[in-house]
């Protein structure tokens, strides 16, 4: 169980609640929080004073005054005309860390909710309702407003309670209108009060959700890139000098040295490295230290920035003691769209130097004497095409995240009658940033299939040598998921089994290799 209080949330929990189906609560110092910024809500309303978002208009329309009497409508109103959301629907882990990223947000007590909200969010969660949320259609900068105003529509209601303007969910299995789910799961719809509406959509609570999961997986990745790039090493009989601490001590940087130490316990006791008689590699085996050491420096950097994300309090305006309600810009995304295009660029790196690995195991001019493409006998080649094609598709990979890695969040159109005239396009940098992540898992997984066959050949020709003690256990690994055979086969069921295995970190890697940021 995760008590969430809004201010100490950690990624592992959104993980755990989002992925694993974790019951979350509300704390007694959420409750508190809660309630204290509903008081201050009231006093604010009491004044009769124009405050946006409270009695104002939206927008362009901010000006434009709003009767108290209509302020449920207003609410209301928000939620129906904002949820524009277009596309395929989210997956499911995506919208459950959403939620728990809008309650936590909420409870930090500078919404004026009511409680209510938060904790049928939480119930939401725990009993797996899940709405229905389209993947396209946010700036990342008033917030995700669509996405947001979409899981609203599910949870709140009007006088009229129509269940067309309920949307869609997922309960039990089987997809509802949001109002049948909700009765079904025996949870009540909420009619809106004063800045209710606003507070649920405004902010950029699915890109901070998609950010965290992706950093999450980025995690694992890198340590499945170490394992996969030493298994490489040891199939092209590499050499070890450019791994020496010596040599990362004197560049000073410290993700340089961790993975140069991670590479060194993977191969450590192996008797393929340093067996060629050169004196240096390409850099794909030779610079891995140097390119994927700034993976895991950037992961240090952008981890706490999303982590403080899912923590603070994102819509506007805000409010505080003594009356105080301050129009802000707390909803805007720069940060995680800039954290997500730096992501992308690192994860695009990461593929591009395994593909290279790849390459020069299939090259039979650059892999140490092995037969071209992998086959298992010269005499083959021709008739059996061996693992070009599987090459082929982690090249396209490759291309495919060169073209999504150019940054997002350079870019932007004002929108709101020019308003909101600068936007983050946060959410489209975490999508392309987990799309990246995911080509990259499939082209490691492609190279730990075609370094595990070059090192069955290498047995052929060396039967005496040994694997390193981390890349034995791999090996196996990987052997278990796919068997060795010889000559052509359909490739793309051994390229699932292993890309699906390292979805579900099903591939066990020493714990030297755990990033420990």
């Amino acid at each position: 169980m995760t008590t969430i209080d809004g201010q100490s949330l950690t990624l592992q929990q959104l993980v755990q609640i989002a992925c694993n189906h974790e019951n979350v609560n509300l704390s007694q110092a959420g409750k508190d929080k809660l309630e204290r910024a509903r008081q201050w809500l009231d006093a604010i309303v009491s004044k009769k004073k124009p405050v946006y978002g409270i009695n104002t208009g939206f927008g362009i329309f901010a000006d434009c005054r709003i009767d108290e009497a209509d302020s449920a409508k207003l609410s209301r109103n928000l939620v129906l005309s904002h949820s524009v959301g277009v596309g395929k629907p989210l997956d499911e882990e995506i919208v459950r860390a959403a939620m728990v990223v809008r309650a936590n947000a909420l409870t930090a007590g500078h919404s004026g909710v009511k409680t209510e909200i938060v904790e049928t969010i939480l119930q939401m969660l725990n009993k797996n309702l899940i709405p229905e949320i389209p993947s396209q259609g946010s700036l990342g900068s008033s917030g995700d407003l669509c996405m947001l105003s979409q899981l609203a529509l599910v949870i709140t209601t009007d006088e009229n309670d129509l269940d067309e303007q309920s949307g869609w969910a997922f309960w039990d299995g089987k997809r509802y209108s949001g109002k049948v789910a909700m009765t079904k799961a025996g949870l009540q719809r909420i009619i809106l009060g004063p800045k209710e509406g606003l507070a649920l959509t405004n902010g950029a609570s699915f890109s901070a959700a998609l950010a965290g999961l992706t950093i999450n997986d980025a995690e694992y990745l890198l340590r499945c890139a170490i394992g996969a790039m030493a298994l490489t090493t040891e199939a092209l009989l590499g050499c070890t000098d450019a791994f020496d601490n010596k040599l990362q001590q004197v560049r000073h940087h410290e993700g340089q040295l961790f993975i140069a130490n991670a590479i060194l316990e993977m191969i450590k006791g192996s008797t393929f490295v340093d067996s060629s008689g050169r004196v240096q590699d390409a850099y794909s085996i030779r610079c891995t230290p140097q390119v994927l050491g700034p993976v895991y420096e950037l992961l240090a950097y952008i981890k706490p920035q999303i982590e403080k994300e899912i923590n603070a309090a994102t819509d506007n305006p805000l409010l505080f003691e003594n009356g105080i309600s301050l129009s802000g810009g707390n909803f805007h995304g720069e940060i995680i769209g800039m954290a997500m295009d730096f992501l992308s660029i690192a994860l695009s790196e990461m593929g591009a130097i395994s593909e290279r690995r790849i390459y020069r195991l299939l090259d039979n001019t650059m892999n140490s004497g092995l037969p071209a493409m992998l086959v298992d006998r010269a005499s083959d080649a021709g008739l059996n095409s061996g693992y070009m094609m599987p090459h082929y598709t982690a090249a396209s990979l490759v291309l495919e995240n060169q073209t999504l890695a150019h940054p997002d969040s350079i870019h932007s159109l004002p929108t709101s009658g020019g308003q909101e005239d600068h936007n983050a396009n946060a959410w489209t940098a975490a999508v392309h940033a987990r799309t990246i992540l995911e080509n990259v898992r499939t082209i490691i997984g492609i190279e730990m299939i075609c370094a595990a066959k070059a090192i069955d050949l290498q047995y052929q020709k060396h039967p005496d040598m040994k694997l390193g003690e981390g890349t034995k256990e791999l090996y196996r690994q990987i052997r278990s998921l796919v068997p060795a055979t010889n000559g052509d086969q359909w490739w793309k069921p051994d390229i699932d089994r292993v890309s699906n295995a390292l979805m579900k970190r099903e591939i066990i890697l020493p714990e030297s290799l755990r990033y420990n940021n």
